[in-house]
């Protein structure tokens, strides 16, 4: 049974840092694409950033040069750096991976698909 736990969430000011964490269990984590995504209130859910098993990754233009997503493989564990964060940087965000065995919408985004996700963590900006 894939798992997928996200922590780090929180409040910060515009400016700061946040750094999120994506636990993951039961699932082959080296060998398969990795993202995350974010919904604020009253959007649709957007991709922010990917990474690949060969450690190739992808940004969505509204956060590249200011957000960082990268793996411990040893640890089964995704992480996104977020800094210079903004306002419109609030919302939801969840860990999201691709499994035989989905629980959710299929996302295709910079040639990986996105079907499995965990529950979300809140990150809120505020000016």
């Amino acid at each position: 049974q894939v798992q997928l736990v996200e922590s780090g969430g929180g409040s910060v000011q515009a400016g700061g840092s946040l750094r999120l964490s994506c636990a993951a269990s039961g699932y082959p984590f080296t060998n398969n694409c990795m993202g995350w995504f974010r919904q604020a209130p009253g959007k649709a859910r957007e991709p922010v950033a990917g990474i690949r098993s060969d450690g190739t990754t992808s940004y969505a233009g509204s956060v590249k040069g200011r957000f960082t997503i990268s793996k411990d493989n040893a640890k089964s564990t995704l992480y996104l750096q977020m800094s210079s964060l903004k306002p419109e940087d609030t919302g939801m965000y969840y860990c999201a991976a691709d499994s035989p065995n989905p629980n959710g919408a299929n996302w295709y985004w910079s040639g990986c698909r996105y079907n499995y996700w965990g529950q979300g963590t809140q990150v809120t900006v505020s000016s």
